[in-house]
């Protein structure tokens, strides 16, 4: 076999190795992205963080959760908020209904909440206190009558100690104050169903 042959030869070999290499690591990613298990949690008064937290599941797949107190919350808006910044002043953990035996499982947790006076419900802080998230990725989503997500998303990443903690996304729900309760449905479901695509698109989920 004269070295012309050979040398086409090598570098028929080599680009095969190529295709072979890189459809190992296609494979690879694939397989590591099947093994991600994802959890999108949630607490919604009003419906509207449920909907966002039902759209985002409907874009990466996962169970959703949620979190519920053991003792039934004021059904009127502004006892609910009194009561609540209540136990925020007085660093009140309330009891809660929900439970996740096989929390340790999930790699991707997503944790949701509307913005009560300024800040996380309470019932979110304790869901994060009763949980180890150490090596998980945690992804916050807020929804609020206007003024934003305050402190929230700051307060889960200090509450998911060890965890790596993504962008968040944030957008404005219902305002109880003026009477709106479940805002983002029809049109308006179908324009925040769009800005979680680009979100998710954007920090890579």
């Amino acid at each position: 076999m004269n070295k012309k042959r050979i040398l086409i030869l090598l570098a028929i070999a080599a680009a095969v190795g190529g295709i072979f290499i890189s459809l190992s690591r296609g494979e690879k990613e694939a397989l590591d992205m099947k093994k991600t298990k994802t959890l999108i949690v949630y607490y919604s008064r009003t419906g509207n963080t449920k909907v966002v937290a039902e759209l985002i599941q409907d874009k990466v797949g996962g169970d959703l959760a949620q979190i519920e107190t053991k003792q039934e919350r004021p059904s009127n808006y502004r006892e609910e908020v009194a009561q609540n910044e209540r136990e925020q002043n007085e660093a009140v953990l309330p009891e809660l209904k929900t439970a996740i035996p096989d929390f340790e499982s999930y790699d991707r947790i997503f944790i949701g909440a509307p913005t009560w006076n300024m800040a996380l419900p309470q019932a979110v802080v304790a869901f994060m206190d009763r949980h180890d998230f150490t090596g998980k990725t945690v992804i916050p989503f807020n929804t609020n009558g206007g003024y934003g997500a305050g402190s929230s998303f700051e307060q889960i990443r200090t509450g998911v100690k060890g965890a790596r903690t993504l962008e968040g996304f944030s957008v404005e729900g219902g305002r109880e104050t003026d009477g709106v309760l479940l805002d983002i449905e029809g049109q308006r479901k179908t324009e925040v169903s769009r800005e979680i695509a680009a979100w998710l698109e954007k920090i890579g989920q």
